[in-house]
């Protein structure tokens, strides 16, 4: 029986999933070196979320306010100063304060970098503030990332270890009945395909493709812009754990075994208690850019010629399959960047290895080459491809 390669259906999209522009962030570098530190900064924010501007009026003060999790970002933009308050947690009759202040005392001088907590009134919040002039873009958006981050890090712990409550629930949108079938549609296929081909590798004892399967499976899931809660820190926990080089390899192997175990034991219910659109000023992945990208490919290529001159084609599938995965959950993509690493993936989706390998490598080479997603991308990488082979 031929091999053929696991199914994939691109996830429905979020209604508040913020993409990047990148267009947005050149400006603000070019503005920012002609010291026009107002609009760098504006456009930074556009960089970070082209929605959170719409609509309001960029020559007067600005003021927003725009929920994170349970994290509320709340940016002031004046002709001086630029700042940052984000109230994320509440103290309680309940609260162990003592304990609680200790743990933020130690947060303000590591792992923080540029945001201070304070303690305002019965509330932690998250602050900076700054001259505009100091407004340098990769500032900004490191500053936003940072308070997102561990907004969405330390109220979960907050919460459980010194019985704080949350400042505010989470903005969230039902999905809609038709969204909610899709999606366990796609988890069940995802679930069901970590089945047989676990049993297949079992079967055939290859044992190291265990690994392979339970990351595409995990990658996949996750992926999905609407899965959030508990369910996105357990996959998340998992994928880390996963692809931690300094733990035994086996070991991991074992680990994510019994978390698919898990995974298959769990009904639709309580999948869907964590599936729903939530509201978000930032994407909390990498920022991303052809540059970024085509390095990234780079570091990709010694695995990718290795496995080409042993003509391993099933390694190369399964090793490009995880690798386009990784970088949608690694990086906040450009659509144009998502969607040629969707297109990709749709179309292997039950092909067989000889079908599949040159599909993968065109869109490796075409990121390779920082062209993926132009309309010349994939004839270019195509040809890449080739140039590769015959050289």
């Amino acid at each position: 029986m031929k091999h053929v390669l696991p199914r994939f259906t691109r996830p429905i999209k979020s209604e508040n999933d913020p993409l990047m522009d990148v267009s947005y962030w050149n400006k603000a570098m070019v503005a920012y070196d002609a010291k026009n530190h107002r609009t760098a900064l504006i456009e930074t924010i556009n960089y970070i979320n082209p929605n959170v501007l719409k609509g309001l009026s960029t020559d007067k003060d600005i003021q927003i306010v725009q929920g994170q999790g349970s994290a509320e970002i709340h940016i002031s933009i004046t002709k001086e100063i630029f700042s940052i308050k984000a109230p994320f947690v509440k103290i309680t009759g309940k609260t162990n304060k003592v304990a609680l202040l200790r743990r933020v005392a130690e947060i303000n001088f590591n792992p923080l970098t540029l945001a201070q907590i304070h303690l305002r009134g019965n509330a932690l919040w998250f602050e900076h503030e700054t001259t505009i002039e100091l407004c340098q873009p990769h500032k900004v958006y490191d500053l936003l990332r940072e308070i997102s981050v561990y907004a969405d890090n330390y109220d979960d712990e907050f919460i459980e270890k010194y019985n704080a409550e949350f400042y505010k629930e989470s903005r969230v949108t039902t999905l809609s009945e038709e969204e909610k079938e899709v999606v366990w549609q796609q988890i069940s296929d995802i679930l069901e395909d970590y089945k047989n081909y676990s049993q297949l590798f079992k079967e055939k004892r290859w044992d190291d493709f265990q690994w392979d399967i339970i990351v595409i499976s995990l990658l996949k899931i996750v992926n999905i812009p609407c899965v959030h809660g508990t369910l996105r820190t357990k996959l998340e926990e998992y994928v880390g754990y996963l692809f931690n080089g300094q733990i035994d390899f086996n070991h991991r192997i074992d680990k994510g075994t019994n978390f698919m175990q898990t995974l298959q034991a769990k009904s639709k219910e309580e999948f869907m208690q964590d599936i729903y659109h939530a509201e978000a000023l930032i994407s909390l992945k990498w920022r991303s850019s052809d540059k970024i990208l085509q390095d990234h490919a780079r570091n990709m290529e010694k695995y990718v010629n290795s496995f080409i001159q042993k003509d391993n084609d099933l390694m190369l599938c399964y090793h490009l399959q995880h690798s386009f995965l990784k970088m949608i959950y690694d990086y906040n993509l450009e659509e144009h960047h998502q969607d040629s690493i969707y297109d990709v993936l749709e179309n292997i989706s039950g092909k067989e290895l000889h079908e599949a390998k040159p599909i993968l490598l065109n869109t490796f080479n075409a990121f390779l080459n920082g062209t993926a997603g132009t309309a010349n991308g994939k004839q270019e990488a195509k040809k890449g491809f080739f140039t590769r082979l015959f050289s």
